[in-house]
């Protein structure tokens, strides 16, 4: 496992998974990006972690491609460089319902955060990653985005899980011959404002399992999906 003064982003930071993965790779000896939509969410996040001198924050949506290149820019000034890139951000608007009733701009908003977010951040950073040489690339999804458990209701999140899963292994494909490595993440039911508080999972123990093929070695998987650090169909 690797670790000593990379430079990694983490998108939704400010609360949650998020914000258990910044600890997490603070720990490793990262230079941290934190990232939120909510400008004083994650700066009040940040304060909390005032002991992480290795944290620093920046104002990200996602779904926002000036935002997006306002990030690279900022990152490219001052880092020179990314090494870790965390697709954490996401949204859960639909659940419980059923796909015949579930409004298409729920959908749209959707795919919007969970899809393209994660879509834009890789093609912004991807390139500074292979001009660099090195990469660590891990996107957060879920069972539910999985095929072969693939049931009903909840069709905006399965959808937008199911294409990020394909956007990991078509990623994870191009860059084999290089040193990126792409996988995702189902950290399963977490005690979380998404998971609910009755999840059986902590924040923390999950935070674990993410950043670990945050810091994966050269040696370590690419174009896998994995859960509780166990291979898993996708």
């Amino acid at each position: 496992m690797e670790q000593s003064g990379h430079v990694a982003i983490v998108t939704g930071g400010n609360r949650g998974i998020g914000y258990e993965i910044c600890k997490e790779l603070s720990g490793a000896g990262c230079h941290v990006v934190l990232t939120s939509r909510n400008e004083e969410d994650g700066r009040q996040a940040l304060a909390k972690l005032y002991a992480h001198d290795n944290i620093t924050y920046h104002r990200l949506d996602v779904t926002d491609s000036e935002d997006i290149a306002s990030l690279r820019n900022w990152i490219l000034k001052n880092y020179g460089r990314v090494d870790i890139l965390i697709n954490n951000a996401g949204v859960y608007l639909d659940g419980g319902v059923s796909v015949f009733d579930v409004d298409e701009k729920i959908i749209q908003e959707t795919l919007a955060v969970n899809f393209y977010g994660a879509f834009n951040m890789c093609r912004a950073f991807v390139p500074i990653m292979r001009q660099n040489g090195y990469g660590r690339i891990v996107n957060i999804s879920s069972g539910y985005g999985a095929m072969n458990e693939m049931a009903g209701y909840e069709a905006a999140y399965r959808i937008s899980k199911a294409a990020l899963n394909a956007l990991t292994l078509i990623m994870a494909d191009e860059l084999r011959d290089g040193s990126i490595k792409v996988n995702a993440v189902c950290p399963g039911w977490v005690s979380t404002d998404m998971g609910s508080k009755l999840a059986p999972l902590s924040t923390e123990t999950a935070a674990r399992d993410i950043v670990h093929f945050a810091l994966i070695d050269a040696n370590g998987p690419t174009g896998r999906f994995f859960r509780y650090k166990k291979p898993i169909q996708w």
